[in-house]
């Protein structure tokens, strides 16, 4: 196994700048010049970007930037101790220890569980004196060797922080209280979990379990990082007085905990207040009326509405609506791609008066409709795929209703979307069904009913009750002023050509290449993907639509995917790379191939792939182009029609995009500073 740090990774007693950015730059730098990553600039925007998402500054004048990153080539430990702190986000002031870990994006778990030793190592006072105490590169490499080896340092601890002992004897005092009312030790157990999972998931863990001991109190940690975990003995979670969820990510096997007074904090609390967590969890033992690990059901349904008290109702409108949308998208991709397969097969006639389902009623394979093979499958394809669009509105408003009131919703929603579709409504009184729907489901389970009744509540009063008054109220009410606006709306769109058409393209076109996935993206696409279902052969409009989504959607990647042929040396080897995978990802109408180069560098990729989007949208409205699928971009030509002015609209709306971005960066770019070339790297 290679060594993990060299002395040649070390810097002792060095300026490196004045910013986290400044010193990562730095040691990524040295990191590249001793062969252990392929290029600086990837490596230093992958551990940036991680440094962005959560500080590493942790208490002790100490932090550890760290990432995976595919420039690393073998994992590596680059040390610095500052002459000047750098301030990287602990609570109680600048870092002079910096421990930059650099791992490949498939690193060994022996390597990772290595790392994870240092990190936990870092936490230990008489490990970080010693690194503060010594002499040479040399004496460093040493120190990090024992402690990866679990010898003891040979500095003596120092004494604790002010602040942290009165914290301790705060929570000793808590724990005295608390044992003159129960007998026996009190015993908590803890998850810590972190996204990269290497520094901070063990650093929570022992940080928490120093300070339970140090006031008598058992806890036992489940660490969930990227070196594996191991699950606590349900035993030891059955006796718990409570739980602590130090995490950043979602906790796996949560429903292990279910009815545990529990606290949630992110993981980096965990080690920068230990002793108030444990103090917290065991408050909340005591307390009756804590927040507690839901059970699945009605508690589960109880913790997302506490989680989502903070939210306005416009965020609770737009989750709930993008929610409805990602569960409806499989059945429109699946049926939009099938009845174009049924019409290449067997002509768009098929879907003119009942032909379809007398060919079906009146045919098989062994009879087949005037011999034609090709007419009889083109049917079934067709069929098939119908069937699967009349999904569309009653899965779009169960599941809006379903993020409204969890699984409750589902049934009820499903009921007003199948209302809606009856009444002629479409998609626009399955939005508002489903909106209704989980609402009333919502409320109804907000209702105290005896315990008895509790079992019945989620399964069958909910879904009874919410379907009558929701699809009642569409029946009665609401059904037939939204079928005349769905009307008016189509006859509107029908009607559209010339200078309306295009505008509504460039409209639609900056909507795709505004955030590249993001909310306004998917708002574009719902209404493209919503509207798919009425078009036809007389109305082609809605056809016409989402193939101004699609095409303008696949520019941003492509777009960046050509700027790095045009002028390779204006990107990073990372993004170099990243365009290589961009021509497939663009090709695919996946927008988001072009979220690397918009997160590095979003003031010139995000307007330049707006303006190639609004040429791209404008274009294919122009030409009248239409798609029957709603997804697959060049794959599902046979889909597409004028699928020439199709690729011709993409291929504009590239180039200018491309050329912008290009010429943005040529001449708007800002010179960043280079603190490698500021401070040598010597090897």
């Amino acid at each position: 196994m290679t060594q993990l740090i060299t002395a040649d990774l070390v810097e002792l007693d060095q300026n490196l700048g004045n910013s986290p950015e400044d010193v990562i730059r730095h040691l990524a730098g040295r990191v590249a010049a001793n062969g252990r990553a392929s290029e600086v600039e990837g490596l230093f925007t992958d551990a940036f970007a991680r440094e962005q998402k959560t500080a590493t500054g942790v208490p002790g004048g100490i932090a550890i930037p760290h990432c995976r990153s595919a420039a690393v080539t073998e994992p590596t430990l680059a040390m610095a101790r500052l002459s000047q702190p750098v301030d990287f986000g602990a609570k109680d002031g600048p870092a002079d220890l910096i421990f930059f870990i650099a791992a490949p994006a498939g690193a060994d778990q022996e390597h990772l569980k290595l790392l994870s030793k240092l990190a936990r190592s870092l936490i230990k006072k008489d490990f970080t004196g010693a690194l503060r105490a010594a002499a040479s590169r040399e004496e460093i490499v040493e120190l990090v060797d024992n402690a990866l080896a679990d010898k003891p340092a040979a500095a003596p601890e120092t004494a604790a922080a002010p602040a942290t002992a009165a914290a301790t004897a705060g929570v000793a005092a808590g724990v005295a209280s608390a044992g003159a009312a129960s007998a026996g030790p009190r015993r908590l157990v803890a998850v810590t979990a972190c996204p990269t999972g290497i520094a901070h998931t063990y650093m929570a863990a022992d940080s928490l379990v120093a300070a339970a001991k140090e006031v008598g109190v058992d806890l036992q940690v489940e660490t969930q990082g990227s070196s594996g975990a191991k699950p606590l003995d349900p035993a030891v979670i059955a006796a718990a007085d409570a739980v602590i969820f130090a995490v950043d990510v979602d906790v796996r096997g949560k429903e292990r905990f279910a009815g545990k007074p529990v606290i949630n904090a992110p993981v980096k609390r965990g080690i920068d207040e230990p002793a108030k967590m444990v103090q917290e969890a065991l408050d909340a033992a005591d307390n009756p009326h804590a927040h507690r690990v839901p059970h699945y059901g009605a508690e589960e349904q109880a913790e997302r509405e506490a989680a989502e008290k903070g939210e306005h109702i416009g965020q609770k409108l737009k989750r709930a609506l993008l929610t409805g949308v990602s569960y409806m998208i499989p059945f429109v991709a699946g049926g939009g791609l099938l009845i174009a397969l049924g019409f290449l097969l067997a002509g768009f006639d098929i879907a003119l008066g009942t032909k379809a389902n007398d060919i079906l009623a009146n045919n098989s394979l062994v009879n087949l409709p005037d011999g034609n093979l090709a007419l009889y499958l083109g049917t079934v394809f067709f069929k098939i795929g119908a069937l699967s669009m009349g999904f569309l509105v009653p899965a779009l408003a169960g599941y809006i209703a379903y993020a409204i009131a969890d699984r409750p919703g589902i049934a009820p929603g499903f009921v007003a979307g199948a209302v809606s579709g009856f009444m002629g409504a479409g998609f626009l009184g399955g939005i508002v069904g489903g909106l209704l729907a989980g609402y009333i489901a919502h409320l109804i389970g907000t209702w105290s009913v005896p315990r008895w009744l509790r079992g019945l509540m989620p399964v069958v009063i909910i879904p009874l009750l919410a379907s009558i008054v929701a699809s009642g109220a569409m029946f009665l009410f609401l059904g037939g002023p939204i079928a005349a606006i769905t009307v008016g709306l189509n006859a509107w769109l029908s009607g559209m050509s010339g200078a309306s058409a295009i505008v509504l393209g460039i409209i639609l076109g900056l909507m795709m290449c505004f955030d590249l996935g993001g909310p306004v993206n998917k708002v574009a696409y719902a209404f493209a993907v919503a509207g798919l279902g009425a078009g036809s052969a007389t109305n082609q409009a809605p056809w016409q639509i989402m193939a101004t989504v699609m095409a303008a959607g696949m520019v941003p990647p492509l777009a960046m995917a050509l700027a790095t042929v045009l002028d390779k040396k204006l990107f990073s080897l990372a993004e170099r790379e990243n365009g290589k995978a961009a021509w497939l990802l663009g090709a695919s109408f996946i927008s988001e191939g072009a979220i690397p180069f918009a997160a590095a560098d979003p003031l010139r990729v995000i307007p330049a792939s707006m303006i190639g989007g609004a040429v791209t949208g404008a274009l294919t409205m122009a030409f009248g182009v239409t798609s029957q699928a709603p997804h697959g971009g060049i794959f599902v030509f046979f889909a597409i029609g004028n699928v020439v002015m199709f690729i011709v609209a993409i291929l504009a709306g590239m180039v200018v995009a491309a050329l912008i971005v290009v010429a943005l960066k040529r001449w708007a770019a800002r010179k960043a500073v280079d603190t490698v070339e500021t401070v040598p790297v010597t090897v």
